[in-house]
């Protein structure tokens, strides 16, 4: 069974987490040959204030 656990820097529309779940779990049933209703995704948006890159927060100016 499929775990997809996606964390995203700032938010994501509906449409889009929609469109993404969609996406991996098509993938993952035609390359792992993975039932669909196998498959969980969950979705972390994760603020700018607590994402850092090379040191920076990615709210910094």
């Amino acid at each position: 069974m499929p775990y997809v656990d996606i964390k995203v820097a700032g938010t994501l529309t509906r449409e889009q987490k929609a469109k993404i779940a969609e996406e991996i779990t098509d993938t993952l049933e035609r390359i792992a040959k993975k039932p669909k209703s196998y498959t969980y995704i969950t979705f972390h948006e994760v603020a700018g204030e607590n994402w850092a890159v090379a040191g920076e927060l990615l709210d910094s100016d």
